[in-house]
């Protein structure tokens, strides 16, 4: 008779407490709780978050997923608003200097850096310290439809739309040090982007999909080791304006838009350093929105899809959990 001594080597051990960290596959009986247990996959899933006080689309964010904080965006019009998260709910905190749509962010909740937008002048940079908002340094370059990743004081600044009232984009790339921006290594043609998807850090970024000037989009993806692009795996679907989350060899990226202006996708990818693998759908499809936290714990919040959104999902990627077996 086949036991799972005999598949394994080794019995089913009795314990007092779930044993940590777990292995896929791993059986165990809780002597306390009385339960024979597994270690199994569990699936990555979107929930629901917190609701925003103020619903926009055109916003920009930082922090991590219990540690959040969005700011600016369109409510019909431009908009200094900010709200901070706490893994639950949403609250009030300083304004921006100057209300703009269509900018970046990045950095902490209480370390958060915004930069460019749809503001005159587009170069203006604010740091906000958890309370207030105080001017940084200028963009070298105007620009909005910009992404950003990174710290407060080491912050990148990607692609963008460098006019005003109408298409374009640009390979230029910028990196702040606190005090002042510098130019960085330029996107390689033809991946000059606006409303490209960005995660990672200043010496460590990620850039992928955006739209070139016009509504068409592309799925070219391109790594930054602090000086220069390299081409990366390409994404399962073009796309531009929406958010991303996450490092350079594990990215995540969700929402946006198959062309420029277009309807809203709910699409998640997420990226190995290598390639992209298609991921769970969000719950809500939304373009222009903003993002924030890790490939495991990613941030989606508020944006457009028929109508301007104010509400958050929340990402789960895929874990070793704990199943308690039944007989049903």
């Amino acid at each position: 008779m086949t036991t799972y001594k005999g598949i394994n080597g080794f019995a089913v051990q009795s314990v007092a407490s779930d044993p940590s960290p777990l292995d896929e596959g791993q059986v165990w009986y809780n002597n306390a709780t009385y339960a024979f247990k597994l270690a199994g996959i569990q699936a990555a899933a979107w929930a629901s978050g917190g609701t925003l006080g103020t619903g926009r689309t055109g916003l920009a964010g930082a922090g991590t997923q219990t540690l959040a904080v969005v700011f600016g965006g369109d409510v019909p019009s431009e908009s200094a608003l900010t709200e901070e998260y706490n893994g639950t709910s949403w609250s009030p905190g300083g304004n921006l200097g100057t209300g703009r749509d269509q900018l970046a962010g990045c950095g902490t909740q209480t370390a958060a850096l915004a930069f460019g937008g749809n503001v005159s002048p587009q170069t203006q940079t604010e740091e906000y310290d958890g309370t207030s908002w105080t001017s940084g340094g200028s963009l070298a370059n105007a620009r909005r439809q910009l992404s950003g990743c990174g710290t407060q004081t080491a912050g990148l600044a990607v692609g963008g739309n460098p006019n005003p009232g109408s298409y374009g984009s640009t390979t230029g790339v910028e990196e702040y040090d606190g005090t002042s921006w510098t130019s960085g290594g330029s996107l390689p043609a033809p991946a000059s982007a606006a409303a490209i998807f960005v995660a990672g850090t200043q010496t460590a970024g990620l850039a992928a999909g955006g739209f070139l000037g016009g509504p068409t989009t592309t799925n070219l993806t391109n790594e930054y080791d602090g000086t220069s692009w390299t081409a990366g795996g390409n994404l399962n679907t073009a796309r531009s304006s929406g958010a991303a989350a996450g490092s350079q060899t594990a990215g995540l990226i969700f929402g946006g838009s198959v062309t420029e202006p277009g309807a809203s996708v709910k699409n998640t990818e997420l990226y190995n350093g290598t390639s992209w693998a298609v991921g769970t759908d969000m719950i809500t499809q939304r373009r222009n929105l903003a993002g924030a936290g890790t490939q495991t714990a990613g941030l989606a919040v508020g944006g457009v899809s028929t109508v301007v959104l104010n509400s958050s999902e929340e990402f789960t990627g895929a874990s070793v959990a704990t199943k308690t077996i039944t007989t049903s």
